[in-house]
This record gives structure tokens, sequence and C-alpha cells, in this order.
């Protein structure tokens, strides 16, 4: 395929796939579920108000948000899904009251056929869609609100320090006084409830619910529909299909053959620019939040074995977990996109050969700036969790309450500014080179769009705003998290290697040209709008489901060919003696290729139809693949492209080799043994518990507290140990190249 039909097909993908993703969204915005002003009974008695379920939503931000329990099944795993779990206590107290007013006696203690009438009964009043659209009101049976009330006062109790919810508390690794009025606890209630509400209600003239019958709970009728196992089924052929097209292009495409290398390493005679030394500083910045991310996930992993204490010290009061899993999950996005940043402001002048005036100083500048942004958005985490933000100002310099958007919206504004301030930056270095026509110009002009796209598209998440419906701001969400990292950052960081390659001799530009471009409209194609299979069950339409399932199944297409780019990535290491400097670089890219495979392909297969999805959206199968992905493939290819530049700033002087070999395999092994040996069997556990029980009660104490699953979480601490050795070795080499740095200085200056 030619160069130029690549680029053509690349661009009118991206309009296309693009307008498809904002015609979901106008869809998401109709059909959300309604927010109503108020929840009335049959008789006019108001359970709640608009502004009960609105606070109630800003109080559960305060609290963490996602990063205790989850909501539709988005958030932390540890704790239960409160969607679910109040869906599945407001069926128990409403059957006991009908069991009680009935034969005046205990549900339990009904025949089969007696229990059997009254969830037929349930099941039509709880799924009956009583919203009036004409008042913008919910209306429910006397009866349900007496059901409400009994799970209201539970969430009541539980989030404050009633000692009848201690063990829960514990068991959910919550701290006490969760939330530290009883006002803030009833809106929170209010909130929870229209989060199930949704879940149950079926959509006017329709057969199936807001969320598409999820979570499954057969009791009140949630089951699988006929558009998630239809669908599922048409994604996996459409998935053979596109991995037979694309084996066939491989087939018949020749590959050009891997020229000569130079007999000497063409980048490490360039001469290191002042702005290239301050993104070493970036590199830097970016292991250190990298060590205490790895030292946050293993306290984060204890607390599902002591869920107030660490090793027998009360840790909760201070740092409970929804704040220990906040720093954890936004440290990951922190110190990847620093070392994307630092690797954006080393390349430009290394292409152009150009270092514009100021360019030090200003970089100098965003790294501070970035400083500033992690420091303070964790300290006003801090201060939001200890709840001591109004709700308003909790808003503003707390805690969002959005899985990786966590940091307050002040916080959030200060990062768009400092990612357009770094695409300003790396304009004006690699600005003279973009006019030229050169051979390399199709890999150049990925690379900066690229750099467009990481800049610009942080500002999606403004789409969520303070009282934006769950489903949209769920909407939102996603164009941050799965377009901003798993979409441009790979694309940059496709193009970057490339390049880097390319300048090194070891492949042909050619056809570096036509892979890049190629690898870019492949993976866009199904990525952009498979977007959408993250949406399946937060209040969205059939049509989301119809092409996320579709169109996600084309992400995996070209993991099917990863192993012959690992395999030649891997061959380039003995092209010839020189490259032995960039050997452990390589090694990691090598090892992003293989968890591409195995941790974003299989494990994110695993979960990625909708049918599969709709029983382990939000167990610890998420988590397996989460961690796959984002430290197997994101956080490889972070640290190959950091130590690649770190080789030309430091001009190999305090380079340890014996270090970066034992630290890529104690980071690679431990996080294998992590998901092997823990997260997956547990996720396979409550896989099975979903089946037969419901998804309840797989994110339920009874299930994860006990015997079985408790040893699987202990054994996690293998692949921990194993992991934090090579961040103790990545650290030592940090800590030598340092040294070694300051005594060159030093030297220079006496």
């Amino acid at each position: 395929m030619k160069l130029k039909t690549i680029a053509w097909s690349l661009a009118v993908m991206c309009i296309v796939s693009f307008s498809i993703l904002l015609s979901l969204g106008s869809d998401i915005y109709r059909e959300a579920p309604p927010l109503p002003d108020k929840v009335v009974t049959s008789t006019g008695a108001q359970v709640f108000s608009y502004d009960d379920i609105d606070q109630g939503q800003l109080a559960w931000r305060s609290m963490g948000g996602h990063q205790l329990g989850s909501i539709w099944g988005h958030g932390a795993y540890l704790a239960p899904d409160w969607s679910a779990d109040w869906l599945h206590r407001e069926a128990q107290a409403w059957l006991e009251i009908a069991a009680q007013q009935s034969f005046s006696r205990s549900f339990v203690d009904l025949t089969i056929g007696q229990q059997a009438g009254l969830e037929a009964e349930l099941r039509v009043d709880l799924r009956t869609n009583t919203y009036d659209k004409a008042t913008n009101t919910i209306i429910i049976s006397e009866h349900r609100a007496k059901a409400i009330s009994k799970v209201k006062e539970h969430y009541v109790s539980l989030f404050g320090d009633a000692p009848e919810t201690q063990d829960l508390r514990v068991a959910y690794a919550m701290k006490n006084n969760t939330l530290n009025s009883v006002e803030r606890r009833e809106q929170l209630s209010a909130f929870v409830f229209w989060s199930a509400w949704a879940a149950v209600t079926q959509r006017i003239d329709k057969n199936y619910t807001y969320t598409h019958n999820w979570p499954f709970d057969p009791q009140v009728g949630n089951n699988p529909t006929s558009s998630l196992i239809v669908w599922s089924i048409l994604s996996v052929c459409f998935l053979l299909l596109g991995v037979g097209a694309l084996v066939w292009y491989h087939a018949t495409h020749q590959e050009a053959p891997l020229p000569k290398a130079p007999s000497s390493d063409p980048l490490f005679s360039m001469k290191v620019t002042p702005s290239q030394k301050v993104a070493g500083l970036f590199f830097i910045t970016a292991i250190a939040l990298f060590l205490l991310q790895m030292l946050l996930g293993g306290v984060v992993a204890h607390y599902a074995v002591e869920g107030q204490s660490f090793y027998g010290v009360n840790t909760a009061d201070l740092f409970p977990y929804s704040l220990v899993r906040t720093w954890h999950t936004q440290l990951a996005v922190f110190w990847i996109a620093t070392a994307w940043l630092g690797t954006g402001l080393y390349i430009a002048p290394a292409l152009s050969g150009y270092e514009p005036k100021w360019q030090w100083q200003l970089c100098l500048v965003l790294w501070a700036a970035l400083v500033v942004i992690v420091v303070g958005s964790m300290a006003g985490e801090w201060l939001a969790v200890q709840q001591v933000f109004s709700l308003d100002m909790n808003y503003v310099f707390g805690h969002q309450g959005h899985e990786y958007i966590d940091l307050g919206r002040f916080w959030q504004l200060f990062l768009m500014v400092g990612l357009l301030i770094w695409l300003v930056l790396v304009t004006r270095s690699i600005r003279p080179v973009l006019g030229k026509n050169t051979d390399q110009r199709p890999i150049i002009w990925v690379l900066y769009l690229s750099c467009v796209a990481i800049g610009g598209f942080y500002l999606a998440g403004l789409g969520m705003g303070k009282h934006t419906n769950m489903a949209i701001a769920e909407y939102w969400r996603w164009w941050v998290v799965h377009l901003w990292v798993e979409g441009f950052f790979e694309t940059f960081a496709t193009a970057v290697t490339a390049l880097m390659f390319v300048r090194l001799g070891l492949v042909r530009t050619v056809s570096a040209n036509s892979a890049v471009l190629f690898s870019t409209l492949i993976f866009l194609t199904g990525g952009i709008i498979g977007t959408a299979h993250h949406w399946y069950f937060v209040g969205t339409p059939n049509s989301v489901i119809a092409w996320g399932a579709m169109m996600s199944a084309l992400e995996v297409v070209p993991l099917a060919l990863i192993g012959f780019e690992g395999l030649q990535t891997y061959r380039m290491r003995k092209a010839a003696s020189w490259v032995s400097k960039y050997h452990w670089p390589i090694m990691f890219f090598v090892a992003t290729a293989f968890w591409n495979l195995v941790g974003a392909g299989v494990l994110g297969f695993l979960i990625n139809t909708p049918i599969a999805l709709y029983f382990v959206q939000g167990l610890n199968t998420t988590a397996t693949h989460a961690h796959g992905a984002f430290m197997g493939v994101y956080g490889n290819l972070g640290l190959g492209l950091m130590l690649f530049c770190l080789v030309g700033i430091s001009q190999l002087k305090g380079w340890v080799n014996w270090l970066l070999k034992w630290a890529f395999w104690s980071f690679n092994i431990g996080l294998m043994a992590m998901l092997v040996m823990s997260l997956l069997p547990i996720g396979i556990i409550q896989f099975f518990a979903v089946i037969d029980s419901g998804y309840w009660f797989a994110r339920s104490p009874e299930l994860l507290q006990g015997d079985l699953v408790q040893n699987l979480v202990w054994n996690r601490v293998w692949g921990d140990v194993i992991f934090s050795l090579g961040g103790l070795l990545l650290a030592i080499f940090v800590i030598k190249l340092l040294v070694s740095y300051f005594k060159k200085s030093a030297k220079s200056i006496a």
C-alpha cells in the first residue's frame, strides 16, 4: 500500500470515527437515566429531592468516589459496587416486609411457592418505570419506600462510626466516619438509590433497564439481554475477519530488509542541548513518582486483608484505602505522562538540531509546574478524604471522584495549561524540521500530531462538570482515559520508537514510514470507536453496545502479529557492537510487545465482549487486565523511552547495566507473579460467584473475606516483593547516574 494512500486512509478514518463517537455521545445525552426533581410515594410523600441526589453525588466525590467501591461497575475492586449492593439490600428488605405483612413470617421461613410469589411481585414493583417526564418525578410504592428507608439506615450507619457496622467497614477498608455528617450520609444514600433505580428500572417501552440489566441479579429480573449475546458473538466473528485480513496483508507485503548498521553510534556523538538536560530532570522525576506509586500499590493491596491497618498499625484515619488508591492510580498516569513529556522535549531538538531561545528555562518552569500539580493535587485529595473541605470547595481543590481524573478541577485546569505549554515548547523546537521535505517527514508529522492530540485531548475532561449526570460523566471520562492515555500516547510512542531506530540506522526510513502510518491506522480504527466498550452499563443506549462490541474487537487485531514486532526489536540488540549500550532500553521495548499481547490482548479480550463484561465488570479480572496493560505496556514503554534518552544525556557516565538487567527481570517476573498467583485466580473465583449467586455476592465480604480468597491475596506478596526489588535496583541506578553527573559538573566548574 502506498504511503499516500495510508495517510489519506488514516485521515478519513479519524474523521469518520470521531463523527460516530460524537453521535454516540449525542445518544447518551438524550437517553441517560433521568435525574428527577423529586422521588415521591404514591401518596405524595417525598422520599428524595433532586438536591439530595445531586449533593449525594458531591458527597460521594468527597470520600474518594470511584476509589471506594464502585458505581455501575466502575471504580475500586474492594468494597461493594454500591449500585448492586443497594439493589440487593432493597430487594431483601422489600421481601422481608412483604413476608411479614402477608404471612406474618420471615421471608426465609416461607415455602418455595410463597417466596416465588413475592419475588414476582418484587420484580413488578422495582422494574416498572414510574418516571413522570411531565413533572420530572419518580413515583414509588409505599411498600418500596419502607424498604428504601431500611437501606438508608444501613448506609447512614456504615458511612459513620456505628458499632453495628464496624466489621463491614473493616471488610470494605473504610475509615470510621467516611462521611463526617449525617446529612452527607443521607444525601449519599439518595445518590446511590438513584444509581440502583437506573439499574433495575426498565426503559419506557423496553424490556431492559437503563444499564442493560446490569448488575446480574436474577431475583430482581436482571438477566443478560439479547443485545449483549448477539453483539458478543458477532464481535468475535469480526475479530477473526480482521485477523485474517491483517495476516493476508502481512503475507503479501514485502518487508524491506534491515539496513546494515553503521560502524558507530550516530546519536552518541550528538551534543546534548540545555533543554535536553532539563528533559533528564523529567525522567528522574518520573522514576521517583513510579517508585512512590509502587510503594502505595503495596499498601493498597494490604488493605484487602487489614481493612483499617497496615501490619497492625492503624493507618486508616490518616491514610485510608480510598486516599492511598487515589494516589496509586493517579501517580500511574502522572509518572508515565511525565516520561512522555520528557521524551518529547528530548526528541524535538534531536530531530531538528535546533534549540530555541529560552527553551531550557521554559522547560524548567514546566517541570516546576508539574511538581506543584502533583504535590498540590495529592494534598487536596488528602484534605478532601479527611472531609476538611465543603462539598463545593472539594470539587475545586480536592477530589472529583472519577478514577484517573481524581484531582480537583483547579489542578485539572492547571495540568491542561501545562500540557498546552509542553505542546508549545515541542512545537518551538521541532518546527524547523516540520517544513522540510525529508524522507522522515511522515513519521515526524505523526509524532507531532500525536503531541497535539496529547496536549488537546485532555481537555475532554472538561466535558463532565460538577453536576453532570453520571452516564454523561462516564462518556467524557473515557475520552481521557481511553483516547488520551491508550490512544494518542501509544501513537506518540510508536512514532518516537521508530524515529529512534531510524536515527540509529537500524531501520530503513521507508519501512518505518509505512509501518508507523499503517500501525496507527490499524490501531485507531478500532481504538477510537472502541472507546464505547467502557460504556456498556453506565446508562447508555443499545447503539453503544453494537459499536463498542464490534470496534473494540478490532483493537485486538494488531496483536495477532505482535510476535513479529517483538522478535524484530529483539534482534536489533546485536545489529552492531555499539548497539549494546541500548541493550536494556531495547529489552524494555521487547517487554512492551510481550505485555501488549498478554496484558492488553489476552487479558483485555477476556473482559471485552459485552456478555463477558456483563458478568466480570469491576471484578479482579479487570484489575488483572489493568495491571498487565498499564504497567506491562505503558510502564515498560515509559521506562524504555526514558532509558533510551538517558543514554544520550548521561553519555553512559555512571551507567550500570547489571542494575538494569535485574531491575528489568524483577519488574516483569514480579508483575507476572502478581497476576497469575493472585489477581487472576481471585477474578475467576468471582466470575463463578457472579453466575452462581449474583453480582452483589462476588463483591461481598462473604466471598472476599473467605479463607481461599484471603490466601490468594497473601500470595500477591511474592510478586510484590520481586517487583519492589526492581524498584530498589532502579533507584540505585538513578542515584549512580546523578552522582556521576554531579561529579562531572563539579570537575567542569573547577
